[in-house]
């Protein structure tokens, strides 16, 4: 896949779940389940709940997603 089709959103972190996932409310209002990558896992940043998050969807499942920065 191409760096093109990514889809970038902003969320806030509404749940936290097992396994480093966490549920994710977008701007949008979708709540969707998102997991940590790998560059914030190497660096031990933590996630709690009501955290500004940046989220990176493909347009193939659009109910996952993959956090890749925390505001």
């Amino acid at each position: 896949m191409a760096k093109q089709d990514i889809i970038e959103l902003k969320g806030v972190i509404e749940e936290l779940l097992p396994a480093t996932t966490f549920k994710v409310k977008l701007e949008s209002g979708q709540v969707i389940i998102a997991h940590l990558s790998g560059k914030i896992r190497m660096n031990k940043i933590r996630m709690s709940i009501g955290d500004s998050v940046k989220v990176e969807m493909t347009p193939y499942d659009l109910t996952k997603g993959r956090i890749t920065y925390r505001f």
